[in-house]
């Protein structure tokens, strides 16, 4: 089930971003959340969901404009699922939910601005819901280790 995030999730919600922030290969943030940087963060999006399953939350997105004014009509997601999680197409849930919710709040388009070379269950994910390859940024993206990996824009009209 996916529904938009209550107060009692952040823990879960932030232990989960925090792991994927940790490693390092897909989020462009490197900070960690605490509670009051989670709860502040979460609380700032447009929407938050979450991904609930046996009652337990097993992923995220957050959903908010790409950009302001004459382009504020573009909006912007992240996806997050928890590692023991992964595999079970909750990620697709999740954007799936995200371009209606989008599509619900007034955005025309979600865009991604970054969406790293070898994420490539993503990148296919994405694909096979209709979003479209923007080129290439050469080493867009500096991974944990230090090294750098292209970035992909992609977009899906709403």
């Amino acid at each position: 089930m996916i529904r938009q995030y209550r107060q009692d999730d952040i823990p879960d919600m932030i232990r989960i971003w925090n792991e994927v922030i940790e490693e390092g290969n897909a989020f462009p943030w490197e900070e960690c959340l605490d509670t009051e940087s989670g709860k502040a963060f979460f609380a700032e999006q447009s929407y938050t969901g979450v991904a609930e399953t046996d009652g337990k939350i097993a992923g995220l997105y957050i959903l908010h404009p790409n950009n302001l004014g004459r382009c504020g009509h573009l909006c912007n997601a992240s996806y997050a699922v928890s590692s023991d999680m992964r595999g079970r197409h909750i990620g697709e849930q999740l954007v799936k939910d995200s371009l209606k919710i989008g599509r619900r709040l007034g955005f025309r388009v979600l865009q991604f601005n970054a969406v790293v070379e070898s994420n490539i269950h993503a990148r296919h994910l994405y694909e096979r819901l209709g979003f479209i390859q923007l080129g290439a940024i050469p080493g867009g993206f500096r991974m944990k280790d230090g090294h750098y990996e292209n970035i992909y824009p992609y977009y899906r009209e709403l």
